[in-house]
């Protein structure tokens, strides 16, 4: 009955081990994805992911995150307590929708600095006349 006891005690500490460990990578993975300017959209662990064979540390989960442009892409990360944070399989999974108003807004912002260069154009052209 002792040894019983013992190997329940011993598959408790373990679940309590990987719980604690999953909520520090979420952590990690959350910090990693906002100091690029994405935004976490998913992430499930993935214990047989690529690379998954023969690591003894790592943990690798799958991500969805949208990124800068407003692509939404998919890929696999691995970490562990004392290494970073890895992307692998990193793919776009849905390009961002462009309106006509980004694109006249765009269009616009360059028609300005288009008219602030030839401005500067021509204070040049007027001093080198000068002096």
């Amino acid at each position: 009955m002792e040894v019983a006891g013992v190997f329940f005690l011993f598959i408790v500490i373990a679940v309590v081990f990987r719980l604690l460990a999953g909520s520090i990578d979420t952590g990690r993975i959350e910090s990693y994805v906002q100091q690029r300017g994405w935004t976490l959209l998913d992430k499930s662990w993935d214990p047989f992911g690529p690379g998954w064979f023969g690591e003894k540390d790592s943990r690798i989960y799958q991500i969805v995150y949208r990124d800068t442009q407003g692509d939404i892409r998919r890929a696999h990360v691995k970490t562990s307590m004392f290494s970073g944070v890895y992307l692998t399989n990193d793919q776009v999974v849905q390009r961002a929708q462009h309106t006509p108003a980004d694109d006249s807004r765009t269009a616009g912002d360059l028609r300005e600095e288009n008219e602030r260069l030839r401005q500067r154009i021509e204070e040049l052209e007027r001093k080198n006349r000068v002096g």
